[in-house]
């Protein structure tokens, strides 16, 4: 196939063992797929708790910290999980959360917020705004320094980290000292290059995936006028963001989207790294952890973190 020979070949053999998912008819399915939590770290504790989410009612979140904690404020970090804003759960990203903790010495909350189409726009963004603003009027009870907030997330979860960054800007909110949306979905419209480029698949998230992951999340607003909040592409004003983080992989289908998000953030002064990945696909650091070019991003864009916090 075209698309797999192209595919880096350290990555090769880990795609071909991925679950092809055709949305919508598999979700069901897929759900029912138990999410184990990955979490094997002595040295992070992690906690559950309900809070109030977007709309009042309460809503699981996962803190993870360090066990050895001292009596200093810690960093904090807002990390919200992907899944096409239709499927994922906190528990599917534990590992990676015990790792940002280890590596930034900073405490991580995750968010378990309402998905699609049951609960479509702006559920989950108020879900995730809700949780930041719990993180950032709870900073006594977990000593936590309220002016190194950072946000984050990979795919829907890096959509949803580009548009609590535009939310909080305008509503004038808690205080985001670095945000870093991962190979972002925040472009409704599925029109770049790229979106018409992918359509294999067996490229983990591909353009008919997409397609119909938005007409999910937007529900009854894809009818009307698409709020920035929804889709952070249609933001006319990138000005006053906090600095980014971000990076794609070139045959992810939201590449070009990533790309064009990157150059407005510069032309709008926000300071801003970026990196492409050649050969790899939508998540590859996740489906084959232990390839060279998967521990080189995730400890690319982990250090990053880590400067933006410590530095």
């Amino acid at each position: 196939m075209e698309f797999l020979n192209r595919v880096k070949a350290e990555l090769r053999e880990n795609l071909k063992t991925v679950p092809i998912i055709q949305l919508p008819q598999d979700l069901d399915k897929t759900r029912q797929i138990p999410i184990p939590s990955n979490a094997n770290s002595e040295h992070v504790r992690i906690t559950e708790r309900f809070i109030p989410g977007g709309d009042g009612q309460e809503m699981l979140i996962k803190i993870y910290e360090p066990v050895q904690r001292s009596k200093e404020e810690l960093p904090a970090v807002l990390w919200s999980h992907g899944g096409g804003y239709v499927l994922g759960h906190p528990n599917g990203e534990d590992s990676l959360c015990e790792s940002i903790v280890q590596a930034v010495n900073c405490i991580v909350v995750s968010p378990d917020y309402r998905l699609a189409p049951e609960h479509s726009y702006p559920a989950a963004i108020e879900d995730c705004y809700a949780t930041l603003v719990w993180m950032t009027s709870s900073t006594n009870e977990l000593n936590v320094d309220p002016m190194r907030v950072a946000i984050g997330g990979g795919s829907a979860g890096g959509g949803l980290t580009a548009a609590l960054a535009l939310m909080t800007r305008d509503r004038k909110g808690p205080v985001i000292c670095f945000q870093m949306p991962l190979y972002p979905m925040i472009d409704d419209r599925s029109i770049t290059p790229s979106s018409y480029e992918i359509t294999d698949s067996h490229a983990v998230w591909f353009r008919s995936n997409n397609i119909s992951a938005w007409e999910m999340y937007l529900g009854d607003s894809a009818h009307g006028e698409i709020s920035p909040y929804a889709a952070p592409t249609r933001a006319k004003n990138l000005e006053g963001l906090p600095p980014t983080y971000t990076c794609v992989g070139q045959l992810d289908p939201f590449r070009d989207e990533t790309i064009d998000y990157v150059a407005r953030l510069a032309q709008a002064g926000v300071d801003v790294e970026f990196q492409l990945y050649p050969g790899c696909f939508h998540a590859f650091e996740h489906i084959a952890p232990d390839a060279e070019i998967s521990q080189h991003t995730k400890n690319g864009y982990i250090q990053a973190l880590s400067k933006a916090l410590n530095g």
